[in-house]
């Protein structure tokens, strides 16, 4: 390789390091907020002498749960106080029976988490649409709009700039907005998109997309699955969106589910651990 090949071989993977590292200090910017704000929270609630002492109360109940710490978070900012600091949390609460997942022989009753679930989400929806491209996003309790949880087959980019996505835009948010599957047979021309997502969609080599919302039995929208191609969609079959309903159906149900159930645990656990330790400094582990 000649001189000027190698200088620009060094230019392009400079490039490519400062990219990243932008995305990863954007990717820490959306969460450090949240974690702050409940780290306020719990140091008033239970007295601890700190903000650190308020992270390792949540990191306990976050690994003793297998419960993201920043699901944890935004549930310790939106839900309600507890009403005793020496009363549970939920007082009077009905343990649910897990809803069962036929769409995948992945999950087993009781063995999978949240991380497990949303990845045979994804893994049954491309297998229905035919493509190795896609993501799973979930409600956003304390944003509002749609944050991706899981995703494969896409560039780090397109990952960075929908890691958030409000209301209006993408269709996605349409098909939130909806509550209904929606199809764009060419992210060329299709007037769903604002202008700088249809480029970064494009950028990523998606040209077409089916977005599937994940629903309660309310038909609540708790999150979303889309599938992305490398080709303009003509659209799908009768049996493939019937088959994309009984997927987006049992995750939704099954979302909703783990956070009256499993993040609802791991917040009346935290809550018993932050009495027993009230006044107390922790360490986080």
């Amino acid at each position: 390789m000649s001189t000027a090949g190698r200088e620009a071989t060094t230019c392009d993977g400079e490039l490519e390091r400062l990219r990243a590292e932008v995305r990863d200090l954007r990717a820490r910017a959306r969460v450090r907020p949240l974690i702050s704000q409940a780290q306020g929270i719990l140091q008033e609630r239970y007295a601890l002498p700190d903000g650190e002492s308020a992270f390792a109360l949540m990191q306990r109940a976050s690994q003793l749960h297998n419960v993201k710490l920043r699901t944890l978070a935004g549930m310790v900012v939106t839900a309600p106080r507890p009403e005793a600091r020496d009363a549970p949390w939920f007082p009077g609460r009905v343990p649910e029976p897990e809803p069962d997942l036929t769409f995948t022989r992945a999950h087993r009753s009781g063995a999978g988490s949240r991380g497990a679930v949303l990845k045979a989400v994804l893994r049954s929806t491309l297998t229905v649409v035919g493509t190795d491209m896609g993501n799973v996003q979930v409600t956003d309790r304390a944003r509002g709009g749609l944050s991706i949880e899981e995703h494969t087959g896409l560039t780090a980019d397109f990952v960075d700039f929908f890691a958030h996505v409000g209301e209006d835009g993408t269709s996605c948010a349409q098909a939130a907005r909806d509550v209904a599957q929606i199809t764009v047979h060419d992210v060329e021309s299709d007037p769903v998109f604002s202008e700088p997502a249809r480029r970064a969609i494009l950028a990523a080599g998606s040209r077409a997309c089916h977005s599937v919302p994940l629903t309660t039995a309310s038909g609540l929208c708790v999150g979303m699955v889309s599938a992305h191609l490398d080709r303009p969609l003509a659209g799908l079959t009768t049996a493939q969106t019937k088959a994309l309903d009984t997927v987006g159906g049992q995750a939704g149900r099954w979302l909703a589910w783990h956070d009256r159930t499993v993040v609802l645990d791991a917040l009346e656990d935290l809550h018993a651990l932050g009495r027993a330790a009230h006044g107390t400094r922790l360490r986080r582990s």
